[in-house]
């Protein structure tokens, strides 16, 4: 089950676990050819996330690899590093 409690969302409702808050997010129009959209929905079905989430973990990660984030800014919320 889960719930709100003071603006912060608990997983499970487990009063120990750390609260979460939504960030700030920009929208954007992406063009994208076809073929490629196809295989990010793909490979974010395969991992259980939206095609939304995962197009925001694959930016991350490329971000992170090529050291142009900040330190201690967060993997987006629906993806594992």
């Amino acid at each position: 089950m889960r719930g709100l409690d003071c603006g912060h969302w608990f997983a499970g409702g487990a009063i120990n676990q750390k609260p979460f808050t939504m960030t700030k997010k920009k929208t954007f129009a992406l063009r994208v050819d076809n073929d490629m959209m196809s295989a990010v929905e793909r490979w974010a079905a395969d991992e259980f996330r939206s095609t939304n989430g995962q197009l925001e973990w694959i930016i991350y990660k490329a971000l992170k690899d090529a050291r142009r984030i900040k330190k201690g800014t967060s993997v987006p919320a629906s993806g594992e590093e």
